[in-house]
């Protein structure tokens, strides 16, 4: 399932990912057609980064929209914990921002370079630069605050 929003009224409507290039959809509440979006591509998920990839997937990515990057491992209860409201983050975010997952223990100079001593831990960039720092595992609303502030 993702998470489409209507554009005429702005409700959220839940779309089947098997058939959403298959058929029309239309808003449950108003009835306007929706166009289903990079929700069900690529982007439906959390995109995973490297140290090789981070300048080109976040840092270059970031000048057309805000990039949020979640630092995070394997062995990390909390991590395991927020990635539900990360997946969901990225499907609602209709091409709006990009949400990326950079392993803390595969990729250590990026999270050196960051200072990243405590995960999770999200950095949110925008034209280039870290512009927002989120630390721990907080509620949905609370990031998406964030995210929404920045565009």
């Amino acid at each position: 399932m993702v998470i489409q929003t209507c554009p005429t009224c702005g409700t959220k409507n839940r779309i089947d990912e098997r058939t959403a290039q298959a058929s029309q959809h239309i808003c449950g509440k108003c009835g306007a057609m929706l166009t289903v979006t990079a929700t069900t591509g690529a982007n439906a998920k959390p995109q995973p980064v490297t140290d090789q990839s981070f300048n080109s997937e976040v840092i270059a990515a970031s000048s057309s929209h805000p990039v949020l990057v979640d630092a995070w491992a394997e062995w990390c209860g909390p991590c395991h914990m927020l990635a539900p409201v990360l997946d969901q983050l990225a499907a609602e975010a209709n091409g709006r921002y990009k949400i990326a997952k950079l392993n803390v223990d595969d990729n250590p100079m990026t999270s050196q370079q960051f200072g990243i001593r405590s995960i999770p831990t999200m950095l949110i960039f925008k034209d280039g630069r870290l512009v927002d720092q989120i630390v721990g595992a907080v509620p949905k609303q609370v990031i998406a605050a964030r995210l929404t502030a920045l565009l």
